[in-house]
């Protein structure tokens, strides 16, 4: 495992250098659909990383935001799971809030995760059983035990819908690209947790996630539940990641206001309030 980590950190730096070379540059942008960019950027890092990750494990499956999907990966015991670039919007606007994310799935679960901020140079990564890793460095959990004052990353998106308005006087907020870039923040203390109360893609949240459970630290969906990857509809109905001191006072916070947007295929259920 520690061999193939190796190699995919190397090619998700290449991956960056490839982004690099069209930030703050000229670069096409076109709408996949309403608010939902994607730039020359996106398309060189995803052919980068497919080429090569495949090549690495040539009998994966592949599951990526701008690659076609195909079923066959359903019937694959690994599958990467790949963002090639997360936060396309902030990228756009020239905010080094991005990321590039990489996850190895084996049979539902990340064994494996790379996170990489290209514009700020930061690395975050893990692999089953080895914990996770900051710029080469343990990553370490926030010790916050109270979610009062909780510092929070939030999606600038989101913020701007006012679906965080209820919690302002509750959290410290601070606006972050990237929810994969949010979630390894997490996962390394640099704030205490993060949440979209909005469906999110498998793409978005595997590599981060795995980051924060390989430090100790709980991700689960809106429900409360863990969540399981490689399925037919790759998506998830939000997501709720914090260092587990805060999890039952966070579950709490947010289970008056339930799901932001709802989308059909998934099942909200109320949670306990306790």
């Amino acid at each position: 495992m520690q061999y193939l980590l190796t190699d995919v950190i190397n090619i998700t730096r290449a991956a960056g250098a490839a982004i690099m070379s069209y930030y703050r540059s000229s670069f096409d942008v076109t709408d996949k659909s309403p608010d939902n960019p994607v730039t020359d950027a996106d398309l060189a890092a995803d052919t980068l990383l497919k080429e090569r990750l495949l090549a690495l494990l040539p009998t994966a499956g592949w599951l990526s935001e701008e690659t076609s999907d195909n079923p066959d990966r359903l019937h694959k015991k690994h599958v990467w799971v790949v963002d090639p670039l997360d936060g396309t919007k902030e990228f756009v606007m020239g905010i080094p809030e991005f990321s590039i994310a990489v996850a190895l799935v084996e049979d539902g679960q990340p064994v494996l995760s790379v996170v990489f901020n290209p514009a700020t140079n930061e690395l975050f990564h893990a692999a089953r059983g080895q914990g996770a890793f900051y710029n080469g460095q343990p990553a370490r959990l926030s010790p916050r035990a109270s979610l009062a004052g909780a510092a929070i990353d939030a999606s600038r998106s989101e913020i701007k819908k006012g679906e965080f308005e209820p919690f302002k006087d509750l959290v410290n907020l601070k606006i972050v690209g990237s929810i994969a870039y949010k979630l390894a923040r997490v996962s390394a203390g640099l704030c205490d947790a993060t949440w979209s109360r909005g469906p999110k893609h498998e793409w978005d949240i595997c590599a981060g996630s795995f980051l924060i459970t390989e430090s100790g630290g709980c991700v689960v969906d809106l429900n409360d539940d863990p969540i399981i990857y490689n399925k037919s509809f790759p998506k998830v109905n939000g997501i709720i990641a914090d260092n587990s001191l805060l999890h039952a006072e966070l579950i709490a916070a947010l289970t008056p206001h339930g799901p932001a947007r709802k989308e059909p295929g998934f099942t909200y259920r109320p949670l306990p309030n306790n």
